[in-house]
Order: structure tokens, then sequence, then C-alpha cells
């Protein structure tokens, strides 16, 4: 699997998508720094750093690698050029995480989150945030029954597989704090009782990143509960026309009617335990916690990547070693989802950001100047 998330624009990755397991990213020329820049592991003799960890050999990790293909390519029948998109939704999915898409309007992010949900054959659920929205009509709320005279909870559309959050940053955060707990615990809390949400559960919330007007800016705590932010930019050229083809011929992209189930439920569980086994030596987990600690030193950021931003890099690294065929995370691993898991984790300087400094050119500076174990 060669499509790395949240790296590339809408379109420049080839929306085909190999019927075998995919083979390990091959590793780049290493810099003169010793260390890789974001996306690419250094060359080293050692197996454990070339991204070429031991393979696993298991028909059942096999079967499993094949059915996450089959989702991609299910997709590619209505989204072109979003490969990177649905490689992080698959990552997010397999590392029992929340995806946060962020683009102009118009490049597919709500279709593409649909596309995913249907070729998975998981209930979905969409909720359009607006400013009125209250957190019972997301997480449901007591109704009064004349007919026993008592009280019942009546569930809201957070009790589901998937869970679509239109345009999130425009509900006041009173409603976006309602999906706090169901994202964090998965449950939701009503009247004194918990209420277990449907497993597998994932929230795909979209925003807008040019539009202010009427918006709420999400707090760093609900920011904190998205596995990955993944950026989705303008298509290439080439993706451009093979989308105005796919409309000019007929593509309805509010049907999806040639779009089906191609995975069950038990395979994405059995996947996402699968991901769950994938070795990590200490060397690594110490690679990690260089990683956070430098974040917290560069002289741009006011707050750097936490323990539970550290988690869930971890989390991520894991479940794209997987479905790389690796049996243990190396640090190429581990370069791949940093940007995308904690893009959104850094709270840059006011003069930074003045500057027009990044939180992705700081994250890639970090990488480069921290020390890869050998």
């Amino acid at each position: 699997m060669t499509d790395r998330p949240g790296t590339e624009s809408a379109g420049s990755a080839s929306p085909g998508y190999p019927p075998a397991p995919p083979a390990p990213p091959a590793a780049p020329t290493q810099t003169s720094s010793g260390t890789a820049p974001y996306g690419a592991a250094p060359v080293q003799a050692s197996p454990m750093l070339s991204g070429q960890g031991a393979p696993t050999t298991g028909s059942d990790d096999v079967a499993l690698r094949q059915a996450m293909q089959r989702v991609r390519a299910e997709v590619d029948k209505a989204v072109v050029g979003q490969a990177g998109t649905v490689t992080g939704l698959l990552v997010a999915l397999l590392a029992r995480g929340h995806v946060l898409l962020e683009g102009v309007p118009g490049v597919a992010k709500t279709l593409v989150v649909r596309a995913f949900s249907r070729a998975l054959g998981l209930d979905t659920k969409r909720v359009q945030f607006t400013p009125d929205l209250m957190p019972g009509d997301v997480t449901g709320s007591l109704v009064y029954d004349a007919r026993t005279g008592e009280f019942e909870f009546r569930r809201g559309p957070v009790f589901t597989n998937i869970l679509l959050a239109d345009e999130i940053n425009r509900t006041p955060p009173k409603t976006q704090a309602a999906l706090l707990e169901a994202m964090e615990e998965r449950q939701v809390s009503s009247d004194g009782a918990s209420l277990t949400l449907p497993d597998p559960f994932l929230v795909a919330a979209t925003q807008n990143p040019i539009e202010h007007e009427g918006t709420y800016s999400l707090p760093e705590a609900q920011l904190d509960r998205f596995l990955m932010k993944l950026v989705v930019g303008m298509p290439e050229r080439d993706a451009e026309v093979s989308v105005l083809r796919r409309h000019a011929d007929g593509f309805s992209p509010r049907e999806l009617t040639d779009l089906h189930p191609v995975v069950s439920a038990d395979e994405i569980l059995a996947a996402q335990q699968a991901a769950g086994r994938v070795q990590v030596t200490d060397d690594v987990l110490g690679y990690v916690v260089d990683l956070a600690r430098a974040s917290r030193q560069s002289p741009s950021v006011q707050l750097g990547a936490s323990p539970r931003a550290s988690t869930a890099l971890l989390a991520a690294a894991k479940a794209w070693a997987w479905l790389n065929g690796s049996s243990a995370v190396t640090p190429d691993h581990v370069q791949t989802m940093l940007i995308p898991v904690w893009r959104h984790r850094l709270q840059l300087r006011p003069d930074a950001e003045m500057e027009g400094v990044s939180a992705d050119a700081v994250l890639s500076s970090v990488v480069q100047q921290t020390r890869v174990p050998i």
C-alpha cells in the first residue's frame, strides 16, 4: 500500500488498487543528517529500519488485508483521486480512531465518507451540524411516554457504526462536547445509565478551513479525540477530467447504487485485532517519545504533542504497518503517520502563525532533527 494518508492532494494518487496484498514502501536515499524526512525511512542494513519488517505469513491476515483492498477498489468506483484519504480512513478504522477531514467545499469530503461506509456495509448516519443543533439531537434524549407514564431514552444518530458529522465547526461548543464521551468512551450517559455504542464505531467529521463566519473553532480537547486530520486538496487535472467524464456519463454522487458491501463486520473486527497484535520494539517506543519531546521544545510551538498524542501515533503506526504486511512497527511507519496524527494537536505560538509557520512544517523539522534508532 503506497498511498500515504493525508500527504498528497486529492488527485495525486492513482485510483487503481492492486488485488494482491501490498508491499511495504521502499526506503529512499538516506539524508546527510542521518535521519529521514517525513514519510521516508533511512537506509540501514537492519531489516527493522528498512521498511521491510518481517511479513506476516498467516493466511487469515492475508485474507483480511485483501478485504481491506476490496474496500479501496469499491470506493474507487465512485471517487476519483482520493486514495490517500481512503487510506487514512482505513488506518483510523483499524486503529479504532476517528478522522477530521478538512478541505474547501466541493472536493468530495462527504462523498468519500459515504462511499467508504457503503463499501464497508456498516450502519451509517449523517448529521448536518448547524448553530441551532442541540446535544440531544446527536446523542439522544429522554422522551415522556404517555402510555406508560415513564420517560424512555430515544437514541440519537450517534448510535451507529459510522457517524458523518458534516461541518462540525458550525455547531456551538455545547453540542460539539456532546461527542466527547461517545468518541473517547464509546458510550452515551443518560439519566445515570451508560449505553454502549455499536462496534466498530468511527466518527468522520468535515470542516471548511476558509469560511469562518458563523463557525465555532473546535477546542483542543475535541481535536485531541480525532486520531487523524486529513487535508483534502484540489484534484490534479487528470483526476478532475475523470470526474467530469463520469458526470457526463450519468454518474450521480447522491445515489451510489453501483457500490456494494465488500467486507463484513466480523472481518473488520478481526482486522482491528490483527493490527493490534503488531509488535513494537523498545527502540521504536523511545523514538515516538523523542519525537513528542522534540515537538514540545520547538521554538514555534506553544503546546506540543501530549502522551495521548504519542499513543495515537503508535496505534496509527501499528495499523499502517499491518496494512503493509509488516509484523513489527519500524521508524518508517512512525514517520509516515506523524503529520496526519499530530498536525491538529500542536498549538503554535502567535508570532509563528503570523509568520506563516504551519504545523506540518514544524513536524517535518522535528523528524529531520530527531535521531532515528539504529
